[in-house]
């Protein structure tokens, strides 16, 4: 944010959601079990040797944080898939985002009970 946070970028926004996200996830834990320890892969490939490029591997690399908006994958994976990098990803969301979302309608009883405060607000500030 700049200016007191009258100036913002809608696309940080998006990318700090996503950081927040994978954050609160990792903050979960991370479950350890025989399948996420990975002894059989390590097993397979054998000590200090590359037990990453194993698609059990893969498959489980998300797990931790479950990014929405970065990409992991290979260099090269990820120039075939159009390289796109993650202001315009972000980009993409907020175009969708500013499109698509709907906003929820607000409860009556709950909108009913916002007037009443305002309606008491507003006699009281008129003296």
């Amino acid at each position: 944010m700049l200016e007191l946070g009258m100036t913002f970028s809608m696309e940080q926004l998006v990318i700090d959601n996503d950081i927040i996200a994978m954050v609160k996830k990792a903050m979960e834990g991370i479950p350890v079990s025989e399948e996420t320890l990975g002894v059989d892969q390590i097993k397979k490939v054998g000590i200090g040797n590359n037990f990453l490029a194993l698609k059990k591997t893969r498959e489980l690399v998300d797990l931790p944080s479950s990014p929405k908006l970065f990409d992991r994958k290979m260099f090269g994976d990820w120039a075939a898939a159009g390289s796109k990098s993650i202001d315009v990803k972000a980009h993409d969301v907020v175009v969708d985002v500013m499109k698509n979302y709907e906003v929820p309608a607000v409860d009556k009883d709950i909108l009913a009970s916002m007037k009443a405060i305002v309606d008491k607000a507003d006699k009281e500030f008129k003296i």
